[in-house]
């Protein structure tokens, strides 16, 4: 870069000096200068530092290495046929022996039986009479009627009029017969007499089971009985 700038600017001796260089004498020149650049080159590259930093810059050889050749995989072992054994020979089954025939003894067949007699039949047997019908169980004895007085209360039915009958005037005694418990509690109720109206039949029948009269007993033991319940319905002038 040096030589180049010197050689590009110098342009032959000054033009006051009169002298015209040849063509010989301006080759020499050059060359003189040219070998002061190599000298000077040569000269730098003496130098530690210049030597340091030329050898960081030298090329770097890189060298490739062949990869080593892979073995192949052997070869799969020969699967060796197997012999079966041979089938083993048919056995000629023996043909059965032919049985020999029985002899037959045939027995001589049986004499006549005589004819049996017939037997005289027994005349038939007479009927068994009729065996006598059992006499029926007794009837239960029925439950005894009982007065009460106000002392054999112990809940009196209250009665209750019916809406329908009071707004139309019905009015009349109910008469209610009672099947009482051992308890002293109406068992079971009916209709002994009619007031003449269903509405009061059936009051006074659904309060006759709301009573509650004393136990009766005989001897000792309790006993069911039967009352009469008057049941009357009247209105108020």
């Amino acid at each position: 870069m040096v030589s180049a700038a010197v050689l590009s600017g110098w342009n032959g001796p000054p033009s006051g000096s009169g002298e015209t260089l040849g063509p010989m004498a301006r080759r020499g020149v050059v060359a003189g200068m040219l070998g002061a650049h190599v000298l000077a080159g040569w000269a730098l590259l003496q130098v530690p530092a210049v030597q340091q930093a030329v050898g960081e810059m030298a090329p770097i050889m890189v060298e490739l290495i062949a990869p080593e050749p892979v073995a192949p995989p052997p070869p799969p072992p020969k699967v060796q046929p197997r012999k079966l054994p041979p089938p083993p020979a048919p056995l000629l089954a023996a043909a059965p022996p032919v049985p020999q025939a029985a002899p037959v003894f045939t027995a001589p067949p049986p004499p006549p039986e005589p004819p049996a007699l017939a037997a005289p039949t027994a005349p038939p047997s007479p009927p068994a009479p009729p065996s006598p019908p059992l006499p029926p169980a007794p009837a239960p004895a029925a439950p005894r009627t009982v007065v009460l007085t106000d002392s054999d209360w112990i809940r009196e039915p209250a009665l209750t009029y019916p809406r329908a009958s009071e707004r139309l005037r019905e009015q009349g005694t109910v008469v209610v017969r009672a099947l009482i418990d051992v308890r002293g509690v109406p068992r079971q109720v009916s209709l002994q007499r009619s007031s003449g109206f269903a509405r009061l039949d059936q009051e006074a029948l659904a309060k006759a089971l709301t009573a509650r009269v004393k136990p009766r007993t005989e001897n000792g033991v309790p006993f069911e009985f039967v009352i009469l319940m008057p049941l009357a319905f009247v209105l108020d002038d």
